[in-house]
């Protein structure tokens, strides 16, 4: 007797239908919001390079944090962006510093209604650009820039934030950030590791949010976006080390990283959705080439399929108010 004819089909007839048996699906709670605050600001600025994103007052980034966690994202991920810089990068330690004062607000603002998160870099706050302290020669170096990080997860930690992005990709930086934080008391604090960071052309749009001074590149700490293995080697140097939380940056250029991590681990796995990824999408929506919302809500799928529990994303809080209407 002849088998009966197969219709995939009949799965994907109505919208409740497709709902019913679809494999793979974002919960608002999975996304994190990066977040600029810039000090000195009164009013919110726009990003050009970035349509729809903002450098934050402090008290816009207050009302930020508050529609997010309204909206059901997960996490805020804060960036600071200092009035001044020197090649220490001081203001990220500084405990009146922009980042650790803005980590103060939101949690003060907040609570514990969402997992305030804060970046764990110098990039920001040196007059060179560069993710660590340089030598005299000019080059990044590694174990001096450790101890600054230190430093300053210890201060993010007393602001009051939950986890800290180690994202400088400095060799050592997830294990001496664990070992600060414990020394300090402030063991209940996790790190969110960076721990698969490309030399990317997708970062462009963020230097503008984050007003970076960087001359030249990072090629020689960041990964060389041809090598994979390399990847997996870094992510089990970062969860030995400690990494609470592990991610691959850019996501879409690099979704067979994020499959392959996915399967490496049993921490959870992040992806953050760049700013390069982000701005592509919206200009070609603003050409009228594609359909803004479900171009986003694919890309978005699409790295939650391939493995990615945490999806770091300048989209989180309209993505998140599009996917409480779609479910």
């Amino acid at each position: 007797m002849p088998y009966p004819e197969i219709r995939p089909r009949r799965l994907r007839r109505t919208a409740a239908m497709r709902r019913l048996v679809s494999e793979t699906r974002i919960d608002p709670a999975e996304l994190v919001a990066p977040m600029f605050v810039k000090e000195g600001l009164t009013e919110p600025r726009a990003i050009a390079s970035l349509p729809g994103v903002l450098q934050h007052s402090r008290d816009s980034l207050r009302k930020a944090a508050v529609e997010a966690v309204q909206a059901g994202v997960g996490g805020i991920m804060l960036f600071g962006v200092p009035a001044s810089r020197d090649e220490r990068g001081s203001g990220g330690t500084d405990p009146d510093g922009i980042l650790n004062v803005a980590i103060r607000d939101v949690v003060s603002e907040v609570g514990d209604a969402s997992v305030v998160m804060s970046d764990l870099c110098l990039d920001e706050f040196t007059s060179h650009g560069h993710c660590g302290l340089l030598t005299p020669a000019g080059e990044v170096d590694n174990d001096s820039t450790l101890a600054a990080y230190a430093e300053m997860a210890v201060a993010q930690a007393a602001a009051g934030v939950a986890v800290v992005g180690a994202s400088g990709m400095m060799d050592g930086q997830v294990g001496v950030a664990r070992r600060a934080l414990d020394a300090a008391g402030h063991t209940d604090v996790a790190v969110l590791a960076y721990a698969v960071k490309y030399a990317s052309a997708f970062y462009g749009p963020f230097r503008d949010a984050v007003e970076s001074a960087l001359e030249g590149d990072r090629r020689t700490y960041q990964q060389d976006p041809a090598n994979l293995r390399e990847s997996l080697r870094e992510v089990a140097l970062d969860v030995a080390e400690g990494a609470d939380i592990v991610m691959v940056k850019p996501a879409l250029p690099y979704l067979d990283v994020v499959a392959a991590v996915r399967a490496a681990v049993d921490v959870p796995v992040a992806a953050y959705q760049v700013s390069g990824e982000y701005a592509m999408v919206e200009a070609a929506a603003a050409n009228g080439w594609i359909d803004r919302d479900r171009t986003m809500l694919e890309t978005l799928t699409s790295i939650r399929r391939a493995g990615a529990q945490i999806i770091l994303t300048y989209w989180a809080v309209e993505a998140a108010q599009l996917l409480r209407q779609r479910y």
